[in-house]
């Protein structure tokens, strides 16, 4: 039977850098990555449920929550379903439990992937960063956007590496996706193997 393939986890906020690592990866020569996460997640299903596993922390949106935990569970479950076939997987996403009530996502998210090779990795980018990408990007500027917006920004920040330690962390505010991308490159080759996906686990849905 070959060995499961590698995951990588990339937890940020968005704008955060995720995305462009995941693709400094794939070009990588150290095996075929399969990527996953938010964006293709989101361009799989409806708009009545939209922003499926995007949804922003504070709880504005009880009515998507059940959903968001199907759908952050059969991400997960796809994940570890591309690994046991021998398949690396890049993850793509932004974890966080700031809903309505505490839902377990993380841990949840964690306990599909348990037994299988995992490296937890925190994308990190300070905040006025991130807004100056979002006025590149979309146009949104920290002065002129309504106040709900700035709350989500913030709350990204504050909520989504809330969970615990990472295996590895990196900053997309000094050093260049392709950067990121090499230090994680020689930490899967060179180890310690990650942990810190699995204690995730270990906390269990509330």
């Amino acid at each position: 039977m070959s060995p499961p393939g590698r995951i990588v986890v990339l937890n940020g906020a968005p704008r955060s850098g995720k995305t462009s690592i995941g693709k400094a990866l794939q070009e990588r020569n150290v095996g075929a990555w399969v990527s996953l996460g938010v964006d293709s997640s989101r361009r799989s299903i409806p708009e009545r449920w939209q922003p499926g596993i995007g949804l922003r922390p504070g709880g504005q949106r009880p009515d998507l929550e059940a959903t968001v935990v199907a759908l952050y569970e059969a991400l997960f479950d796809s994940v570890a379903a591309h690994a046991r076939l021998g398949l690396d997987v890049v993850v793509d996403v932004g974890l966080h439990d700031s809903y309505s009530k505490p839902l377990g996502v993380p841990a949840r998210c964690a306990a599909r992937l348990e037994t299988l090779p995992v490296l937890f990795v925190g994308v990190r980018c300070p905040l006025e960063v991130v807004w100056e990408r979002r006025r590149s990007t979309w146009g949104q500027d920290r002065e002129s956007a309504d106040e709900d917006l700035r709350a989500a920004v913030e709350g990204w920040q504050e909520t989504v590496h809330a969970h615990g330690p990472y295996d590895l962390e990196v900053d997309t505010s000094v050093d260049a996706p392709a950067h990121c991308a090499d230090v994680i490159v020689a930490r899967l080759q060179d180890g310690p193997p990650g942990v810190a996906f699995a204690r995730l686990a270990s906390l269990g849905p509330p």
